[in-house]
Formats: C-alpha cells, structure tokens, sequence
C-alpha cells in the first residue's frame, strides 16, 4: 500500500507506480490532498479503477480497497489494526492476482504464519483477506483450516501490589484511570480537562500513534463513548489544566514501558497496560457488581448489554456500584 508523505508545504503526497518509459525509468502519478487519509485513499481508489478487471487486482490491491472502503465507518483502532496486517502479515500472498489465488495458497500462508504468531493474530489476519477478496470476488470459497482458540490462564500481581508499585511514578495517574475506571490506553491518553465537568468524566476520544503521526478520532465502539464518575482521589491526581490540553500528555510507548518496568521490579510479574482492565473486570466480578452496570462501566459490548443499555444514566443503583468500587480500591491505598 502506497504511504503519503508530507510535503514543505503541509499537503500530503502519495505516488503509484505505473509503468516504465521507453528508457526503462519508473513512472509514478501524484495524489496530492490535505491529510495523508485522503491522499492514501485517492491513491487506492485509482490504483484499483485502472485495473478494470477483478483478475488484473492482487491480493495487496484487494486488501488496500477494502481499508480504504472502511475507512470512517469502522473505529480509528481497527483501521490501525488492519494497516498493521496488511504491511506484515500474508506477504507471500500480496503480489498474487485474485484470479490465480487458492485456498491451498491461503492455507499455507496460515500455516506459516501460526508457526509464529498467536492464533488470535491469525484469525485477525484472516478475517480481513476473507472479507477484502469477497469484496472483490463473491463467489471465492474458502477452506481454510484455522489455529484453535488459545485459553491462557494469566496470574497477574493483586490490585494492591498494582497500587504499591505505581505509587508516587510518573504513571499512577495513567494506571489509576485504566485500573480504576477500566480505561483502554488510547483512552487515557485521549482525556482532555475539558471532557471532566462536576467530577464526570465523558469518554469520547482517543489517541492513537502510528509511524509517528497522533490520530485524533472517536472511541472505539458505541459502548466505548461513556461517563464515569471520577473518584476524588483520581480527581486531586488530574488537578487543573487548560480545556485542550490532555489530563495525561505521555507517548504510549513511555506509559507501557514505565509501568511494565515498575511493576516487574516491585512484584517480579509480567504484566501489560491493557492487563489493567482485565484487573477491573476482576473486581467488579469479586465485588458482585450486576453484568449490566459492570459492561457500562468497562464500555463493553455483549448480547445483553446491546438490548438494555442504550445510553449512559446514573440512576441509584449505577451510582451505588461506583460507589462500592470507589470505597474497595481507596480501602488499598490506606493498607500498609
């Protein structure tokens, strides 16, 4: 897939490939626009029309319109996701025309990739050939034998040997509002002063890096655009700040390393930043909070939760449960 660059100017420019001249010299066609989404995806949408037909479209040409399609419909993390398998995932498959592809070429490329990769990332991988070929070609049937479903039992270190060791660092507060109010990192990150009013704190954002550029965009799924009441201590943690400006200003990367580091040298456990909601989940499960609540509380999306729960309300019960999680997790910062 064809990569905008920016231009002196603040544009973003993409070239295609077309062709070489009489001289043998590549012959490439400029899209220029405002922002690299729209000059990628003016590439790809000629790249895909010059090639009028379905056999003369590769498996990489397939895939490219199939994110360029999506792009705005499905969430900034997904697109991200499907631009991340698309550059290393299925590379042997990528120059193959649709019209000489096979399930037993599809087959292959899965198991090779399984022999290195988590089963989980080859379904995801998967899941997107299969939908960008059907786009393109309906009638492709595929066999492909898939790895099985993995259950791993992970031990993660206790909410308080979590708390004992981000305690006073540079990430508390990021590790507070993901443990805490069951925060996804591109939503921490994306929390500016003016999405907290009277101690409410409205999730509506998130920030996502990628090869170096920030994009700024909408949660991830509806159930992720939620509010939650901030507990004072996370409140003292956030203080003031100017309404554009975000509550936790630090680059993804420096957030993962800082608390995996703080919490393997306190606890001698290996644990990731998104392990913290998992922490949540946990407590809310040991504290008996009703599925409904907990799934509103997490921005989480079930069959349940879809036929219920069609908007944010604090009503008594909702904000009982607040209440016991609050009362729980501050009881562990007074432990000794």
């Amino acid at each position: 897939m064809a990569t905008a660059k920016k231009l002196p100017s603040g544009s973003w420019r993409v070239r295609v490939y077309i062709g070489d001249d009489s001289n043998g010299k590549h012959i490439y066609k400029s899209f220029t626009a405002g922002t690299k989404k729209e000059a990628e995806f003016l590439a790809a949408e000629y790249n895909l029309k010059r090639k009028e037909k379905p056999k003369d479209v590769t498996v990489g040409d397939a895939i490219d319109g199939y994110i360029s399609n999506k792009d705005g419909v499905l969430s900034p993390s997904t697109i991200v996701g499907y631009r991340n398998i698309r550059k290393n995932q299925f590379q042997e498959l990528m120059d193959i025309p649709l019209s000489k592809l096979t399930s037993i070429m599809v087959q292959a490329a899965v198991n090779r990739a399984s022999r290195r990769l988590s089963a989980k990332s080859v379904r995801n991988a998967h899941g997107l050939l299969a939908s960008a070929i059907t786009m393109y070609m309906p009638d492709f049937i595929f066999r492909t034998t898939l790895p099985a479903k993995e259950h791993k039992v992970k031990t993660l270190p206790t909410p308080k040997q979590i708390i004992d060791a981000v305690k006073g660092t540079d990430i508390e507060l990021p590790a507070m509002l993901a443990m805490w109010l069951s925060l996804r990192m591109s939503e921490v990150r994306g929390i500016r002063y003016k999405d907290i009013k009277d101690g409410v704190l409205t999730i509506r954002n998130v920030r996502i890096a990628m090869a170096g550029q920030i994009e700024k965009e909408k949660t991830k799924t509806f159930h992720s655009t939620r509010q939650l009441v901030i507990p004072e201590r996370i409140l003292n943690m956030i203080g003031e700040g100017k309404p554009n400006d975000y509550v936790v200003d630090m680059a993804a990367s420096t957030i993962y390393k800082h608390f995996v580091n703080a919490v393997f040298e306190s606890t001698g456990q290996h644990m990731t930043f998104h392990d913290l909601r998992h922490v949540n989940a946990s407590i809310m499960l040991a504290l008996g909070i009703p599925d409904k609540y907990a799934m509103e509380r997490g921005g989480w999306a079930t069959n349940s939760t879809l036929k219920s729960v069609y908007q944010h309300t604090f009503t008594e019960e909702r904000l009982a449960t607040d209440q016991k999680i609050d009362t729980y997790i501050e009881g562990l910062f007074a432990e000794e």
